[in-house]
């Protein structure tokens, strides 16, 4: 993640953001992208006065409503073979174990799958293309979609930019703060995401998911 933020200190401000909605765009539409650790990288960097961290938010935000919503029209249209062939193409992120917890989760939660799914790697890659397989209607799921993401991206750069300028205050150095922030940025996202999956957490699935009702 350092590598990650030096090498996005090098770029130009717009750069940056639109780099931040673009790989977030890209995960949300179901290919398998490190957004997370980009918008950690970025809410970092904003920190130390490179970009501003409501562009960073802002930016996150848009990537993750808009790359959803592709996601979703891709998936309703593509169906469940779409997903398998996803499935087959990147086993370690989205093999049929994958697939089925994320449609179990949906079958339990409905669309608060989506918004939760935010904050899990697992679902924040499948939540748009999953929702359009099993016709979740279009109008909750962009309620879910969108305050989901609002929230994920808007709290967690401002977050980070707060914890990030408290370092460099108190630390006085920046090698040293970038040190720090990165222990404590794994810290808060590995403590956060954990929250969240605790409440999506299900057993093992069987092999014949329940569907998702269609309204």
């Amino acid at each position: 993640m350092v590598d990650v933020q030096h090498w996005l200190a090098a770029l130009p401000p717009a750069l940056i953001c639109l780099l931040v909605g673009g790989v977030i765009g890209v995960e949300s539409m179901g290919i398998p992208l490190p957004g997370e650790i980009v918008l950690v990288s970025a809410a970092l960097l904003a920190a130390t006065g490179a970009v501003g961290p409501e562009w960073v938010a802002a930016a996150a935000a848009t990537g993750a409503i808009i790359g959803d919503s592709v996601g979703y029209a891709v998936g309703r249209r593509g169906g469940r073979p779409l997903l398998e062939r996803l499935g087959r193409r990147f086993p370690k992120h989205l093999g049929p174990a994958h697939l089925a917890r994320a449609e179990l989760s949906f079958a339990r939660h409905g669309v608060w799958a989506v918004f939760f799914g935010r904050f899990v790697a697992l679902l924040r890659i499948l939540a748009g293309p999953l929702a359009g397989a099993l016709r979740v209607p279009y109008r909750r799921f962009l309620v879910a979609n969108a305050a989901g993401g609002l929230v994920w991206a808007f709290g967690t750069t401002y977050l980070l930019f707060y914890l990030g300028q408290a370092a460099e205050h108190w630390l006085k150095d920046i090698s040293w703060a970038g040190l720090v922030l990165a222990v404590l940025a794994g810290v808060v996202s590995t403590a956060w995401l954990r929250r969240r999956a605790k409440r999506l957490h299900v057993s093992e699935p069987s092999d014949q998911p329940t569907p998702v009702p269609a309204a």
